[in-house]
C-alpha cells in the first residue's frame, strides 16, 4: 500500500468528504529508515491525515480549502523523536530497559519509571538499591520468558515476551487485535452541534479548539502537540503525584501545562470546571482509571453534551489483554516485529527493535486525526463522540501494510534539514520541525513548552 493509498484508507474509515484528499500531497517513498517495515509510509499517512482533517474541520468552519503537503523523509525523522536541551541530548532508557535472553526466548523490559524498575527487579529476586545490568541477566536465565511475562502482568509491571507474528496471531489477545478496525468513532450521547469561534481564513485551522491532554507517555503527548501546531489550545494536565519522561521538553511545544490532582475534591471540581469549556478531551491513562474517577467518556458526554473524548490504551479495548499496561517498545516485541525485522536483517539470533518508535509516532497522528474527524462529524451531526487507538491496533495496522524489499540498503538520512532550536521552560530546545505544510496558514507552536505546572488549570 502506498502512502496515498494508507491516507484514502483513513479518510474513508473516518467519513470525511473524499474531494478533500485532491488538496493533499504526499511526496516520497520507502525505504527512507532501514527497515523492513513501511515505517516512512505510517509516518507520512498518518501526519497528512492529522493535518488534513484539522484543514478540513477549518473548510466546515467557512473559510476555503488548502494545501497540504508531506515529505515522506521529514515525516520518518519527525517521528525518532530526537531533541536535545542546552546541547545534550537525553538517554531514552534506563539501564535496566531492554530485551533479556532467558532460559527458552526473550524478554524485554520497559524499566524508564522507577516502581516498574523496581517491581521487575524484585520480581527476578533483585534488591533494586543494589542491583546491576549483570544482575537481571543472571536472574532472566532461570525464568522461561512467558512465564516472567504472566508473573509481571499478574504484578501490575511493564513487559513482553518475544513472539513471533504466527504466535501472536494465535494468541486469544492477538485474535482479539485482529478483529477490530484501526481505529473507532462511536456516538455516545446526543446534542447539538457546538457553536464554534468564527475562524479567518489568515487563522490556522483549529484556533478557538480547546483541547484537554490528560496523556503523559509518547503516544498521546505526539497527538496533542500535533493538535496545537494546527492552532488548537492545548492544556496539558498533568497529576502532581506521577513521574513525567525527559520528552516532555519537546511533546509540550504549543501547550500549556497544569497540574490537577483528581484524587482531591478540588482537582475534581477544577477539571469539571475545565471539561465543561472543552471540545476535546484526550486521555491515554490505563483503561477504566479515569472512568474511575467520573472522567470517563460516557460521563464527559453528560457533563459535556458535544464534546469530543478520544481514549488511547496498550492493547484496545477486547480481549484479554485489553486492560493490560504497555509501551511501544513493549508492543512491538510481544506482537512479532522485533523477531520479524532481526529475520529480515539477517540476524535472526537477536530480536531487533524498529527504526524509531513509530507505534506511539503514528498512533499520536491518529489521535490528532481522529480528534479533529470527530470534531467534523459533531459539526455535521451533532451527539458527543467516543474515539478510541491502541499501540496494538496500529502495530496490526502496519503489518497490513506492504512489507520493504531492500528495506535495509538506505542510510540514516540527515536531521539537520528538519531541526528547529527554540527557547522553552526547559532550556534551549533543538528538536524536529512539524513536517505537514500548510498552504495558506502554516503550523506552528507559538508557545515555548513550559515544565508541568506553569499554568494554571483554567482556560
Amino acid at each position: 500500500m502506498i502512502a496515498g493509498d494508507a491516507l484514502a484508507s483513513l479518510w474513508q474509515l473516518a467519513g470525511l468528504p473524499g474531494e478533500a484528499l485532491g488538496c493533499a500531497t504526499l511526496t516520497g517513498q520507502d525505504p527512507v529508515y532501514p527497515s523492513s517495515f513501511a515505517v516512512g509510509t505510517a509516518a507520512q499517512s498518518t501526519i497528512a491525515a492529522a493535518a488534513l482533517a484539522a484543514c478540513e474541520l477549518g473548510h466546515q468552519r467557512g473559510v476555503p480549502r488548502q494545501d497540504v503537503a508531506v515529505d515522506m523523509t521529514h515525516a520518518a525523522a519527525e517521528c525518532l523523536g530526537w531533541f536535545s536541551i542546552d546541547g545534550v541530548v537525553p538517554e531514552p532508557w534506563d539501564k535496566f530497559s531492554g530485551l533479556y535472553q532467558a532460559r527458552d526466548g526473550w524478554v524485554r523490559v520497559h524499566a524508564n519509571f522507577a516502581h516498574h524498575r523496581d517491581g521487575a527487579l524484585r520480581l527476578l529476586g533483585l534488591d533494586p538499591a543494589t542491583a546491576e545490568r549483570t544482575d537481571a541477566e543472571r536472574a532472566f536465565s532461570r525464568w522461561a520468558a512467558m512465564d516472567f511475562e504472566t508473573a509481571a502482568t499478574e504484578a501490575g509491571l511493564v513487559t513482553a515476551a518475544l513472539r513471533t507474528f504466527e504466535q501472536w496471531d494465535a494468541s486469544e489477545a492477538g485474535r482479539a487485535i485482529a478483529a477490530q478496525p484501526l481505529m473507532t468513532f462511536t456516538r455516545i450521547g446526543d446534542a447539538s452541534p457546538l457553536a464554534l469561534p468564527r475562524l479567518h481564513e489568515t487563522q490556522r485551522p483549529l484556533e478557538g479548539i480547546r483541547v484537554l491532554d490528560l496523556t503523559r507517555i509518547l503516544a498521546g503527548p505526539v497527538g496533542g502537540r500535533a493538535l496545537a501546531a494546527y492552532g488548537a489550545d492545548v492544556l496539558l494536565v498533568n497529576s502532581p503525584h506521577l513521574p513525567n519522561i525527559e520528552a516532555i521538553a519537546d511533546t509540550s511545544r504549543g501547550k500549556r501545562s497544569a497540574h490537577v490532582d483528581l484524587r482531591t475534591a478540588e482537582g475534581r471540581h477544577a477539571m469539571d470546571h475545565l471539561a465543561a469549556g472543552a471540545h476535546v478531551f484526550v486521555q491515554g491513562y490505563r483503561p477504566g482509571a479515569l472512568a474511575g474517577l467520573g472522567f470517563g467518556a460516557k460521563a464527559l458526554a453528560r457533563r459535556r453534551p458535544g464534546i469530543v473524548a478520544v481514549s488511547l490504551s496498550a492493547y484496545g479495548t477486547q480481549g484479554p489483554w485489553a486492560g493490560k499496561r504497555g509501551f511501544d517498545s513493549l508492543v512491538q516485541t510481544a506482537t512479532g516485529f522485533n523477531h520479524a525485522e532481526a529475520e529480515a536483517a539477517g540476524q535472526p539470533g537477536k530480536p531487533r527493535p524498529l527504526p524509531m518508535q513509530i507505534l506511539d509516532q503514528a498512533t499520536g497522528y491518529l489521535i490528532a486525526f481522529g480528534a479533529a474527524a470527530a470534531l467534523h462529524r459533531q459539526q455535521r451531526e451533532g451527539g458527543s463522540w467516543h474515539v478510541e487507538v491502541s499501540l496494538a491496533q496500529t502495530a496490526q495496522w502496519l503489518r497490513q501494510l506492504n512489507r520493504v524489499e531492500d528495506g535495509f540498503a538506505v542510510m540514516k538520512p540527515a536531521l539537520a534539514p528538519y531541526l528547529e532550536t527554540t527557547e522553552s521552560g526547559f532550556g534551549t530546545l533543538q528538536a524536529l520541525r512539524h513536517s505537514a505544510q500548510l498552504s495558506r496558514t502554516p503550523a506552528a507552536w507559538l508557545r515555548a513548552s513550559e515544565p508541568p505546572g506553569s499554568s494554571r488549570p483554567q482556560w
